[in-house]
């Protein structure tokens, strides 16, 4: 696929949207409003994304809750053993099923079990936001009805072409997709907000997007011609007992920042910029994952706005089998997240490492690595990287952290050298606060934090790349060693662009993350040694020819590594040359969530093209 890839629209909402009131709803652009949508410039429902409403005060519609079901979800739990996992997806079926056929007319069902009425939405804590029925017959919007739309955002922040700040509004973290024109991008502070965009979409028919942090590999924060739904402005942090809830917008430097103030923390991916909801909803991997598990291992609940403008509370009570797919399932599937919840844990300090050893001794290192860090204790997180510049000579590094004492970690890196053979020739080591940790992981640490960011004031790069990933769930062979090692050396007698390199970077797994039962989340990743990121950057914006021997350069590294891995791919990675994406990314988990999928978007307003289908 082109650089320019993510440039393919969405495919247009159908007539007979699920779940629609038996009364339709006024257009949240003609004028009116109802049940305190963001028509009147106030947020709906009290969301736990911001807390109140835009205006200051909270919203008199609060969340109706209902009543609860049991048996009609995957478990957010744990599972006994998987004769309960299979119990609760049969029911899981029956539930999407029933909810699908009420979304076509019915208004209540009663399935073969214990006179049971589900309702249509199969939702037990659900406000109506202001949706208007599509039109038979679709027009394209208006100037004056985009204007509308403007005035009845509470932030009356929605940018267009020809506006001044319309070339910077468009961008996401990837510079590849800066030609990628929207429609309009609307800045939303709350569900109703959310609520608004969404009726607007679906009554003309146009694509939409939702963008957090923007960092979609593929450019799938945006598309061409349609409605940018950016939900960075839910940016609010709120503590709770043991937990933590946040809007959806807020970046990870941030959140980090916010949990070590409190003196807890969460584990979750390293990338600064990225938004928590995109890296929780597909996973999330990073220092604390070995110790605590992946992000999304410890999401307790979210807030989704459904394509049909219902404000949904998930948790392990309510609204359960959503918040199972939204556990691993990947962003922008099943509608638009605006807060999330999660545990948090006490933390306050982290020991940081770095190491190196000459490329002559890559070879042993490498075996000694796989051998060492997927079981080390779960304190220990290690990366191993080797990677070379365009024509340059190759490197090889090991870092990462460790939640314990400075001693600790020496010990266990003692491990790495007898195994290894040899210390390595250079090595750094000391304990940080957790903050700075981060900063450190996130390549922050000479950075201010108000500048650790690519916006305006910032001092972090956009830098242009391709990535792809697999999962390992065994030691590489010599041979897979050899080719590892091989890849990467190739890179010297290769013409790159401007400050182009090439790397591979593995990603220690096992501890929390693989204890986790496969069918507990939607992350099917529970058995693997560890996760390769393989990955190729270079400075915008990069001779047309010379990046495309770098894009040549990977595929083929890929395809030779591809083989050793057990044929998985991180979703948080997205691919957009996989071919079987929905089993590398979802495994045997995905026929469940197209059930999920089918029940709260069956008209699959939010798609893009390696979107879950409703089944």
């Amino acid at each position: 696929m082109s650089p320019t890839g993510g440039r393919r629209h969405s495919r247009t909402a159908t007539e007979g949207a699920a779940a629609q009131e038996s009364a339709p709803a006024r257009d949240a652009t003609d004028g009116s409003a109802s049940n305190g949508s963001a028509s009147n410039g106030s947020a709906s429902n009290g969301s736990a994304s911001n807390g109140s409403s835009s205006n200051g005060s909270t919203s008199n519609s609060d969340k109706r809750a209902g009543d609860k079901r049991a048996g009609d979800k995957p478990s957010t739990d744990q599972p006994a053993d998987k004769r309960a996992v299979h119990a609760t997806r049969r029911d899981l079926l029956l539930g999407a099923v029933t909810a699908s056929a009420a979304a076509a007319g019915a208004v209540y069902l009663t399935r073969s079990l214990p006179k049971t009425m589900l309702p249509a939405h199969s939702s037990s804590a659900t406000s109506r936001i202001d949706f208007a029925r599509p039109a038979a017959t679709v027009r394209r919007p208006t100037h004056a009805d985009w204007a509308a739309l403007r005035k009845h955002l509470s932030t009356r922040d929605l940018i267009r072409p020809g506006d001044r700040s319309y070339a910077r509004a468009r961008q996401l973290f990837e510079p590849r997709f800066d030609s990628i024109a929207p429609a309009g991008i609307a800045y939303c502070h709350s569900p109703a907000d959310v609520g608004t965009c969404l009726s607007f979409v679906r009554k003309f028919r146009l694509p939409v997007r939702v963008r957090s942090g923007g960092h979609s590999y593929a450019g799938w924060s945006t598309v061409s011609g349609g409605l940018v739904v950016d939900v960075s402005a839910m940016n609010s942090v709120s503590f709770g007992n043991n937990t933590v809830t946040v809007g959806a917008g807020l970046d990870l430097i941030h959140f980090y920042a916010a949990l070590a103030a409190s003196g807890v923390a969460v584990p979750g991916g390293s990338g600064p910029t990225v938004g928590i909801a995109g890296s929780a909803l597909g996973g999330g991997i990073g220092p604390l994952s070995r110790l605590y598990g992946t992000t999304s291992d410890n999401l307790t609940a979210i807030e989704l706005v459904l394509a049909d403008g219902s404000a949904l509370t998930c948790n392990a009570a309510h609204n359960s089998n959503l918040l199972w797919a939204c556990r691993g399932g990947g962003g922008g599937n099943f509608g638009v997240a605006t807060s999330l919840t999660f545990q948090t844990r006490p933390l306050t300090g982290l020991c940081v490492y770095s190491l190196t050893w000459p490329w002559s001794q890559a070879a042993a290192v490498v075996r000694a690595w796989q051998s060492w860090a997927p079981y080390a204790a779960d304190a220990m997180w290690s990366t191993l990287r080797l990677s070379a510049g365009f024509g340059g000579a190759p490197a090889l590094s090991v870092s990462g952290t460790y939640a314990g004492t400075p001693d600790g970690l020496a010990r266990h890196l003692d491990r790495l050298y007898h195994r290894a053979g040899s210390a390595p020739a250079t090595a750094a080591a000391r304990q940080e606060s957790y903050l700075d940790a981060m900063l450190a992981e996130a390549g922050c640490s000479a950075v201010p934090l108000a500048a650790c960011h690519t916006g305006p004031g910032g001092q972090l790069p956009r830098v242009p790349s391709f990535a792809k990933s697999d999962f390992f769930s065994a030691p590489l062979s010599r041979r897979g060693v050899r080719k590892l090692l091989s890849g990467v050396e190739r890179i010297h007698g290769i013409d790159g662009a401007a400050g182009g390199v090439g790397s591979v970077a593995l990603a220690a797994l096992g501890g929390a993350v693989n204890r986790v039962p496969a069918e507990a989340t939607a992350f099917v990743h529970r058995d693997a040694l560890f996760l390769a990121e393989y990955s190729t950057a270079w400075t915008s914006p990069g001779d047309r020819d010379l990046v495309t021997y770098q894009h040549d350069w990977l595929g083929s590294y890929y395809a030779s590594m591809h083989s050793h891995g057990n044929g998985e791919a991180y979703q948080n990675y997205v691919d957009p040359d996989l071919r079987d994406w929905q089993q590398a990314y979802y495994g045997a988990n995905y026929p469940w969530l197209k059930l999920v999928k089918a029940t709260v978007d069956p008209a699959n307003v939010f798609h893009f093209p390696q979107s879950i289908q409703a089944g």
